[in-house]
């Protein structure tokens, strides 16, 4: 699909960060039996608990990867510069990558705003810039 060509890397970005959400899943899992909670439940709240930031991580990552979906499908469809798209997509994702590594580590953990809170801020600029772009382009 020639149409979508241009926009490759976005595209690479989307999997990635599924990848990355994917990733994070079976490592919540074993944090969570390791702490002794139920599926789907936090370790108790402690970002000195390793286990509670992996889970943390998890969460964080499977509620943005729907917005990160969207304002990627948004931009494709309405016909949005490939540069920007491509550009955006890519920073959001490598920046969700350093932030995952950074709150698993603890880095910065007590600091605010800490290393994962600008990282986050940034990713979700990247996203807003994409949704408006993906406006921008619609109208």
């Amino acid at each position: 699909m020639e149409v979508f060509a241009e926009y490759s890397r976005a595209i690479v970005s989307l999997a990635l960060f599924a990848l990355i959400t994917l990733g994070l899943s079976p490592m919540a899992g074993v944090a969570r039996n390791r702490a002794g909670v139920a599926a789907g439940a936090l370790p108790k709240e402690d970002y000195a608990n390793r286990d509670f930031r992996i889970c943390r991580a998890y969460q964080n990552a499977a509620e943005s990867l729907g917005a990160f979906a969207a304002v990627i499908a948004a931009a494709i469809l309405a016909g949005a510069a490939p540069f920007w798209v491509n550009l955006f997509a890519s920073l959001a994702v490598l920046s969700r990558l350093i932030m995952v590594f950074v709150h698993i580590q603890g880095y910065g953990v007590g600091k605010e705003p800490g290393p994962r809170t600008m990282l986050y801020v940034f990713g979700w600029l990247m996203m807003l810039l994409l949704a408006l772009m993906a406006i921008g382009a619609a109208f």
